[in-house]
């Protein structure tokens, strides 16, 4: 079944993550798209992550497809302004994208070229409003029509750990007004303030109409471990997970990584509202299966992507 499918059938929705290379080398699409087929329901496809230029995400959801793997096309405000980024989504509805996922974008000071100029014409959540309008109604935000109206599912970020924390429901509440029907979150590392999150959530009743994936990932190495503590803003690592990786040996710590992954996607999959979890493992593809399989996590039923994001 495809991505919108599994929502709509209440069935444990699991992404994960495609990062597109520093080349136009398309193998290289295919090699990761391949390790995840038939153990995810669909795959973001990112856009120039960390701001630093690869591929598009348009021509790597393409790839993507060719290769068996439902794409989540995502799509930056960093770069362009509401002309480009219209254009993009109609292409992505052109090409059958199914999914597309609408975000701010990292600063370009903190990718490979930080003289650029950021654009961020419109926030994530006035592109969230532009794509469903643009989707359900056929206008474009200058109220031009359009002809043959794009067909994907609208996905928006959310980070439950970044301050002000109290802010955070409300702003996903918010993307969920503007036409987001599904959210990925930044890495759960704490499971209590996830769960806190969560629960503001369906006070706000978020989650009725929203479907929430729970961001998780492995750390591997102890560098890693530092480097999400001291120098990724809004991504929380509890004390307790340091102590743990500290405290097996060096040629356990990857290992013990792993494990913690597994046993937080059992832990936020019990908590009301989840429907999901967004499994990011830059670099480990290779063993996301693995991760999913110890989560008591089956593989997914085969899907054709023949007729995915048909215009309508």
């Amino acid at each position: 079944m495809s991505l919108r499918e599994a929502f709509d059938a209440g069935r444990f929705a699991v992404t994960a993550e495609i990062g597109p290379p520093r080349g136009a080398d398309p193998e290289a699409i295919t090699r990761k798209a391949e390790l995840l087929r038939g153990w995810v329901d669909a795959a973001n496809v990112t856009d120039n992550q960390g701001a630093h230029v690869r591929m598009s995400s348009l021509a790597g959801s393409v790839l993507a497809m060719r290769a068996g793997v439902e794409p989540v096309m995502q799509l930056t405000c960093r770069d362009r302004n509401r002309i480009a980024l219209q254009s993009d989504l109609i292409s992505a509805g052109a090409v059958g994208i199914p999914n597309v996922l609408l975000l701010s974008g990292d600063h370009p000071r903190f990718g490979d070229h930080p003289d650029a100029a950021p654009v961020f014409d419109l926030d994530s959540t006035q592109l969230v409003r532009t794509a469903r309008t643009l989707r359900d109604e056929g206008v474009l935000a200058s109220g031009r029509e359009i002809g043959t109206r794009p067909g994907w599912l609208v996905g928006a970020v959310e980070n439950p750990f970044a301050p002000p924390r109290s802010f955070r429901a409300r702003r996903l509440a918010k993307k969920v007004a503007a036409g987001a029907e599904f959210a990925q979150t930044q890495y759960v590392f704490d499971v209590e303030v996830f769960a806190a999150w969560m629960a503001r959530l369906r006070d706000l009743g978020v989650t009725e109409g929203c479907k929430v994936l729970a961001g998780v990932g492995p750390i591997r190495s102890l560098r890693v471990m530092e480097f999400l503590r001291s120098g990724v803003p809004g991504i929380h690592v509890p004390d307790e997970v340091e102590r743990r990786l500290r405290g097996v040996p060096a040629d356990r710590v990857a290992d013990e990584g792993v494990t913690m992954c597994v046993e937080t996607i059992q832990r936020v999959a019990a908590i009301p509202g989840v429907a999901g979890v967004h499994v990011m493992a830059f670099g480990y593809e290779r063993g996301v299966p693995g991760i999913l399989e110890r989560a008591g996590i089956t593989p997914r039923p085969a899907v054709s992507m023949e007729g995915l994001g048909h215009a309508g």
